[in-house]
C-alpha cells in the first residue's frame, strides 16, 4: 500500500503557493507565476529555469530604500553613523531570515533534498534570500508605495526598538569603519595588570583618522568590547545614555 504524503510536505500548485504565500505575508499577490519564482530556489527550478536570484538582486536594493527611509524619520537625531548600522542589522541575512519565520514561510520554499538536508545556517540565508524576492515582488506589483507599506508592516517594531542599533560593539565598530573609512579597526594590547587569576587588559582601538579610543576588561575580549563601545560612543554612532 502506498501512503499519501501528509499535507505539510505535499508540492503546491502554483495557484495554492500564492494564496498561502499572501496570507502568511497579508500582501494580496496576484502573479502567482512571479511567487512560485520568488519561492523557488535553483536546486528546484523547472524546465523554465526560473528561480529567485534575480528577483533577490532588485528586492535587496528595495529593501534598502525602504529601511533607510523608516530610519531616517524615526531616528531625526541620529547621526549618518548610528542610522548605517540601524540599517545594516535590519537588512541582514539573520534578521530576513528572522523575519521570514515569523511569516512561516520557509515551509514553502521548494528546494532540492540536497539543500534540505543542508546545514542550518545555510537555509537561514535561504529564507533570508526569499525574503528579498518576495519584495521585490510587492514592488513589483504595487510600486514603491507598496513595498514601504510592506515593510514598514513587517520591519517596523523592530526598526524602532528600543537599543536595535546596540549589537556586539566590535561587529558594529567594523561596520562603521567601513561605511566612514573603508578600513578595520586595529586592536592593540596597550597593558597588563593584576595576578593571572584576576588579570585586567588595556586595549586601544584604532580607525584611520579617528582619534584612538581605550577600554579595560577581565579578558582581552571585553577590554576590546569597551574599547569598541567607548569609540562608538564618542562618535556618536551610540549615545551613551542607551543601555547595551
Amino acid at each position: 500500500m502506498i501512503l499519501s504524503k501528509p499535507a505539510s510536505e505535499k508540492r503546491l500548485n502554483r495557484s495554492q503557493l500564492l494564496s498561502e504565500v499572501a496570507q502568511r505575508t497579508e500582501f494580496a499577490f496576484s502573479n502567482a507565476a512571479l511567487v512560485e519564482e520568488a519561492m523557488t530556489h535553483a536546486s528546484a527550478r523547472g524546465r523554465d529555469g526560473a528561480d529567485y536570484q534575480r528577483l533577490e538582486f532588485l528586492g535587496d536594493r528595495v529593501l534598502g530604500l525602504a529601511v533607510a527611509e523608516l530610519l531616517y524619520e524615526s531616528f531625526p537625531e541620529a547621526s549618518e553613523g548610528e542610522l548605517s548600522v540601524r540599517l545594516n542589522a535590519l537588512v541582514n541575512a539573520d534578521t530576513l531570515a528572522e523575519i521570514a519565520d515569523d511569516l512561516e514561510i520557509g515551509s514553502l520554499i521548494r528546494m532540492g533534498s540536497d539543500l534540505r538536508a543542508a546545514a542550518s545556517r545555510k537555509r537561514a540565508n535561504l529564507r533570508a534570500d526569499v525574503m528579498e524576492a518576495l519584495i521585490a515582488v510587492v514592488f513589483i506589483e504595487g510600486g514603491i508605495d507598496a513595498a514601504r507599506s510592506f515593510v514598514r508592516n513587517h520591519w517596523g517594531a523592530r526598526a524602532r526598538a528600543e537599543g536595535a542599533d546596540r549589537r556586539d560593539p566590535k561587529t558594529a565598530l567594523q561596520e562603521w569603519a567601513h561605511q566612514v573609512a573603508g578600513v578595520t579597526p586595529s586592536y592593540r594590547v596597550e597593558d597588563r595588570t593584576g595576578p593571572d587569576h584576576d588579570p585586567v587588559f588595556s586595549v586601544a582601538v584604532e580607525v584611520e583618522g579617528y582619534e584612538t579610543a581605550r577600554g579595560k576588561g577581565r579578558s582581552k575580549r571585553e577590554a576590546e568590547q569597551t574599547a569598541a563601545t567607548a569609540m562608538l560612543e564618542r562618535e556618536d554612532v551610540w549615545r551613551d545614555n542607551e543601555s547595551a
